[in-house]
């Protein structure tokens, strides 16, 4: 359950500075559809917009990473934090934008092998290898 109003586009429509924001959302996605992270967000008009903006930029723009790429590393870091929306929201992103499930299968296999690898570090706390300080 949330912690907080999930806001409905009456709710939106009401907030001048909320409703910005999603009419640039839904422009920049292309969709309609405004998920609930940004109708949470939205209580806080200020903080919605500063964490759009931030999306926006990174995940939006043109970069070196391709949009698809983005969203898979989003998936892995979304993983390690224990983000089970944003796990399933980005998951739903990468599949739009052409991931398949060999791919997703070769994903999950990178994501175990470097949670695996992390924890053992971790606990072996072996020193970093001078060539690895660049």
């Amino acid at each position: 359950m949330a912690t907080v109003k999930l806001l409905t586009d009456a709710e939106v429509e009401a907030n001048p500075a909320a409703k910005a924001v999603f009419d640039d959302i839904r422009a920049t996605r292309k969709s309609d559809f405004v998920n609930n992270f940004w109708r949470g967000l939205a209580n806080d008009p200020a903080l919605l917009k500063r964490t759009w903006e931030g999306v926006k930029t990174v995940m939006s723009a043109e970069g070196a990473l391709d949009p698809l790429t983005r969203e898979m590393i989003y998936i892995a870091v979304s993983t390690a934090n224990s983000c089970s929306y944003c796990v399933h929201s980005h998951t739903a992103a990468a599949k739009a934008r052409g991931m398949t499930e060999a791919q997703h299968a070769e994903l999950l296999s990178v994501i175990a092998l470097a949670g695996q690898n992390n924890h053992l570090l971790t606990a072996m706390q072996i020193p970093i290898d001078d060539a690895f300080l660049i």
